[in-house]
């Protein structure tokens, strides 16, 4: 799938920001700010780092987050274990869900992984039902690459 003018000026926009720095925090520290501060819509945009079986706040923008969150448990955790991306229309219908912010009405989660190793997972929660889509899912997964691969991990 090709991705939308949006997410493809998005991207070179991420990888620009990225140019001459490696460091995790730093890159996955600049994507969430520039994806919380870009895309319509959004209460909040981080990451997850795994942790032994947890995955662990990384860096965000929005409200103070949950800071630990079991692997299978969730839209993170699950996305987690199950390595694929997860969008979720209503979270109020999503088996398990961790309500981090009440005002949270759909989410998308996309798993980080290196070879076979899962790092962690980006998480983008919005206000508004239906907020993600096919288009998000697949500018997403290309923006969680770009960081993966202009970042030491």
């Amino acid at each position: 799938m090709s991705l939308s003018p949006a997410y493809s000026q998005l991207l070179r926009e991420l990888v620009s920001v990225f140019e001459g720095e490696r460091d995790w925090i730093a890159n996955t520290a600049n994507c969430a700010a520039l994806l919380f501060q870009t895309l319509p819509d959004l209460n909040w945009a981080g990451f997850y780092f795994l942790r032994g079986n947890d995955l662990v706040l990384g860096p965000f923008q929005g409200k103070p987050a949950c800071v630990r969150i079991p692997l299978g448990k969730g839209v993170c955790g699950t996305a987690g274990i199950r390595r694929e991306t997860i969008v979720v229309p209503d979270v109020h219908q999503f088996p398990g869900h961790i309500a981090c912010d009440s005002a949270s009405q759909s989410e998308i989660v996309v798993p980080l992984i290196v070879g076979t190793r899962l790092i962690g997972v980006l998480d983008l929660d919005s206000p508004i039902l239906n907020r993600f889509s096919a288009d998000d899912a697949a500018g997403l997964a290309a923006i969680a690459q770009a960081l993966l691969d202009c970042s030491d991990v």
